[in-house]
């Protein structure tokens, strides 16, 4: 109101002004004169503020000039506008710099990107990581810096849902793992970690598990021969024999299994980041799986359902390893039928099973995927389950770019599924 109130004022003194020029020019008979001079008059007092305006924004951190009436309100609010822009702009340097600072002290390598993908900033643990110096490199293009196709791709993929670790990249087989978040107007902050030694330490705890699981293969192997010879006899035919041989059969079939599964388990993870490159026929696959566990669960029913189209890119065995478990899961915890349905979208492929068991509780869902977590262990350990089955599921998708889908509610039944998506399907 008050900035409205100074226009009328300012409009009314121009009037006035131009109403007294032009009666006074009247007087002496020129009251074109009095007008024209009256005009002339308010042109050059404005032309003055004007000009007294554009000096003072050409120097901005001076002091305004004063001004009357109108003008006063105008240098006012421009004076008000700087203060608040120089405020705001010493509170961005100032986070600018702290990040800066931050990012700086950091043993991982930090890295900030302008949105043309130029660097803009990078620590000095950038250059120990990555070879990218700084100030040197400022404007240069990261993705011209950092030579890795797998990076290239994670970076032009515009998904950074996930952390990309890429392997062996130099001579001394270094290990390094990228995040990168989005800020501002389509800038991004990328982190890299060296994780060289985290990763041997997996590789090596891959080893140990491996190993010994081979070797443990053959002493089993000894006295599961033995267990069956003594069965066989007649002189241990009697109950008192019988039920503990009986018992060790069992047992060893179970660490059979176990053995199995671990030694398949080191496989998948070895070879989880290699390319899967083999056309696989999916309704081939169940066809021949459904088909074998009809005939060894006779007295369950298996429903199949196959929409779409059923060519993906894969690895066979491990894909026919993580479906046939998650069938037989379904098999053993539920005594209803289980449906098996393979459905092929446009962007989307989804192979998924569906129980009408006693389902899961949510607490235990976001663990299901753990080595040897069992949600009821004396009814695993009745079922003969090592409680590896997921975990194998869990790492064929995602040696697969596949999602694992776990949705289950106490009561209702359980539905394990594993999405593929259409980077998985048609072409290598």
């Amino acid at each position: 109101m008050a900035r409205q109130g100074s226009w009328r004022g300012e409009l009314l003194g121009g009037f006035a002004v131009v109403a007294i020029c032009t009666l006074l020019g009247g007087l002496f008979q020129q009251a074109v004169l009095g007008f024209a001079l009256a005009n002339v008059g308010i042109l050059l007092y404005w032309s003055w503020h004007l000009r007294m305006v554009q000096r003072w924004l050409d120097r901005p951190l001076e002091d305004p000039p004063t001004g009357r009436g109108v003008w006063g309100h105008l240098l006012d609010s421009i004076f008000r506008l700087q203060r608040q822009n120089r405020e705001a702009q010493s509170r961005l340097e100032s986070a600018l710099d702290y990040l800066q600072d931050s990012l700086a002290s950091m043993r991982d390598g930090g890295i900030i990107v302008n949105n043309r993908g130029g660097i803009a900033w990078a620590n000095a643990s950038a250059d120990y990581l990555l070879g990218i110096r700084f100030p040197e490199d400022r404007g240069q293009s990261l993705l011209n810096l950092v030579r890795m196709p797998e990076f290239q791709s994670y970076y032009e993929s515009e998904d950074f849902t996930h952390p990309l670790r890429v392997t062996n990249v130099s001579e001394d087989e270094r290990s390094l793992q990228f995040e990168i978040t989005r800020f501002g107007a389509g800038d991004r902050l990328v982190f890299v970690r060296d994780i060289t030694d985290t990763v041997r330490l997996e590789q090596m705890r891959r080893d140990f598990v491996g190993d010994v699981s081979h070797e443990l293969r053959t002493p089993l192997t000894v006295l599961k021969g033995y267990i069956d010879t003594l069965t066989d006899l007649e002189v241990f035919s009697a109950r008192q024999y019988s039920k503990p041989l009986e018992q060790m059969q069992q047992q060893a079939a179970r660490m059979e299994n176990l053995l199995r599964d671990l030694l398949w388990l080191s496989k998948i993870e070895t070879f989880e980041s290699h390319r899967k490159t083999e056309r696989v026929n999916i309704g081939s696959v169940l066809s021949e799986m459904v088909g074998e566990l009809r005939a060894a669960y006779p007295e369950r029913t298996v429903a199949l359902k196959i929409e779409g189209d059923t060519t993906i890119i894969g690895d066979e065995p491990e894909l026919r390893s993580a479906f046939s478990n998650l069938i037989v899961n379904a098999l053993k915890y539920s005594d209803k039928e289980v449906a098996v349905v393979w459905h092929a979208g446009a962007d989307v492929s989804e192979f998924s099973v569906v129980d009408q068991g006693s389902g899961i509780a949510a607490k235990h869902i976001p663990r299901l995927t753990e080595r040897f977590y069992r949600v009821d262990k004396s009814r695993s350990q009745n079922s003969g389950g090592t409680g590896l089955g997921l975990a194998i599921v869990k790492h064929v998708a995602a040696a697969h770019q596949a999602e694992l889908v776990i949705e289950s509610e106490l009561g209702r039944g359980s539905r394990f599924g594993v999405r593929f998506y259409s980077a998985r399907k048609g072409r290598p």
